[in-house]
């Protein structure tokens, strides 16, 4: 039986498939695994617990059967998962034209690039929250040096994978001083810097609202320096804004989750590394897929559940975020991606 698209209650589609394929990371950053939560004796999901390859590939398959376009392999770090390239030639293999992208931290990504490419990624997103060396470390909490990052950056773009994006989260007090800098480095590099307002995803990052840097404050800084202009989206339910330098040099982006919420156009469902399904960023709680999987169930009983799952769907977090929800119980970022 072939599956067809899906809407949600407010008439949204699934789009866009973010896979978790591991909930570990090298990295401690203060904005989702901070170090005092998650120390040297922290427990991590056993091995058995995790999706295997073949299983993330048939839930890739029945979620292209409601829509899916574009998958993105996240983590933790995606990249610290023992042969990430063959599932990655795996998911190319089972749904050739879907984009195949992957969001990492750069530090496992000089020695995989070529890897990566020739497996079918299509396009990689780098997080580098700074270019100051000291800021940097103390937000990765691993005293991971710039320097390393950049040059990954360099190697997945010698492998064919430029454009790259380039994620930076901002914090008001810690980096927001060098927005120009990290716009000024990346313009006219052919790479593109998305500026991300600091979000109270999970309960463990210290989130306050005195700690977001508006969008639109990001915007006045670069604009004051080199003059931009807004540009259009390049697809429907886009989560960057697009800011085109007047001076055709490039663009930079800004996600805008807190002060601009894009809930309305939110086409994203997510797949944690074991097996449960997110149909929101923010969400409180997920829906077992992988006791389906290994239940014995077949492909259509799979995709009735999603399909009950998305058709009651009524996320609007965003939306609706005050002090009180953003204290709530929610799901870690470490653990869905971001």
């Amino acid at each position: 039986m072939t599956a067809l698209p899906v809407s949600d209650t407010r008439g949204r589609s699934i789009r866009d498939l973010r896979i978790s394929v591991t909930d570990r990371c090298n990295f401690r950053c203060v904005y989702c695994m901070p170090k005092e939560v998650v120390g040297p004796g922290y427990q991590f999901l056993p091995h058995a617990e995790i999706l295997t390859f073949e299983q993330i590939v048939r839930l890739a398959k029945i979620f292209h059967g409601h829509g899916v376009q574009k998958i993105r392999l996240t983590g933790g770090e995606p990249l610290v998962r023992k042969d990430v390239e063959k599932l990655i030639a795996m998911l190319a293999a089972a749904l050739p034209g879907v984009a195949l992208t992957l969001t990492t931290n750069g530090s496992l990504l000089n020695a995989k690039a070529e890897a990566l490419k020739a497996a079918g990624l299509t396009r990689i997103t780098v997080s580098l929250d700074s270019l100051d060396d000291a800021t940097f470390k103390a937000m990765n909490g691993a005293e991971f040096p710039v320097a390393r990052v950049l040059e990954a950056i360099d190697a997945a773009a010698a492998a064919g994978l430029a454009p790259i994006k380039i994620n930076a989260v901002v914090k008001r007090g810690v980096n927001d001083n060098q927005i120009v800098d990290m716009a000024r480095y990346f313009k006219g590099s052919g790479n593109i810097v998305r500026f991300i307002e600091f979000m109270d995803v999970g309960t463990t990052n210290g989130w306050k609202m005195e700690h977001v840097v508006p969008s639109a404050e990001v915007v006045r800084a670069i604009n004051e320096v080199f003059p931009c202009e807004p540009a259009h989206a390049n697809y429907y339910g886009e989560v960057a804004k697009r800011w085109r330098y007047a001076d055709g040099s490039g663009e930079f982006g800004v996600i805008s989750s807190v002060t601009e919420a894009f809930c309305g156009s939110c086409t994203r469902a997510r797949l944690s590394s074991d097996g449960m399904m997110y149909t929101c960023l923010f969400a409180s709680k997920g829906y077992d897929l992988k006791s389906l999987l290994r239940g014995g169930k077949s492909d259509e009983e799979i995709r009735d559940a999603i399909t009950s799952i998305w058709r009651s769907r009524e996320d609007r977090y965003s939306e609706i975020r005050t002090t009180e929800t953003a204290r709530a119980s929610k799901v870690e970022m470490s653990f869905i991606g971001g």
